[in-house]
């Protein structure tokens, strides 16, 4: 089963070391960047040594040791949203790498680099033997996506973004932003298709996992954050 290691720790912070998850065919590399603790995740396909970077917030330098920790290069970046805050990094390691870089179609003219490919809910992203599935999700921003891992020999890993966190959904305060249409995506796109045991890895800060959060959708609506 692809539950957490020792050698796992979701709470990485930035400056620090990250951490690593060994998974049947996929390796996960967690690291914090920026006084924002953005998460930057590397997906390693453990087959072929593929790998796929998920939102290249800050801190190049790090971005490029943690891909080399993992490989010899990058295939793929999915940036998560179009927030300044994940993509500091995105012209850099796009020009560093060269991969097919990929972003929701919603998001993708807002970004500082425009995607090779525009995603949309039910795609899927391809690096190596490994599949992940799109999940569009409105409200934090219009093109929000999250991609998801179904291991075979394990449960669901799924990396949200700013749309889904430990407590709650994605900011929606904001101009533009939509609670009703955040939540509503949420619900209907993870919480009624994923079961507990999938996996949450957010935009910032420590993981969590849908049957911790599944009990509070309620208090999430009346509170309407």
């Amino acid at each position: 089963m692809s539950t957490p290691t020792d050698a796992y720790d979701p709470d990485v912070q930035p400056g620090g070391p990250w951490s690593t998850r060994e998974l049947a065919h996929l390796t996960i590399r967690k690291m914090a960047v920026s006084q924002m603790h953005n998460n930057v995740y590397l997906l390693t396909c453990r087959a072929t040594g593929e790998q796929l970077l998920v939102d290249a917030a800050d801190e190049g330098e790090r971005i490029r040791e943690l891909v080399a920790a993992g490989g010899s290069g990058l295939a793929q970046l999915v940036t998560t949203h179009q927030h300044w805050d994940h993509v500091r990094a995105l012209e850099e390691t796009a020009q560093t790498f060269s991969p097919t870089t990929q972003a929701g179609e919603d998001d993708a003219d807002a970004l500082p680099l425009a995607p090779d490919v525009r995603l949309q809910h039910g795609d899927t992203v391809r690096f190596g033997e490994i599949t992940l599935d799109v999940v569009h999700l409105r409200g934090h921003t219009p093109g929000s996506v999250a991609l998801a891992y179904d291991d075979p020999q394990g449960h669901t890993h799924l990396f949200t973004g700013d749309s889904l966190f430990p407590g709650g959904v994605g900011n929606t305060k904001m101009e533009g932003q939509s609670f009703d249409a955040l939540f509503a995506d949420v619900t209907q796109r993870v919480f009624d298709v994923y079961d507990d045991d999938t996996w949450v890895y957010p935009g910032h800060g420590s993981d969590t996992t849908l049957g911790a959060e599944r009990p509070h959708l309620d208090e999430w609506r009346e509170r309407g954050w």
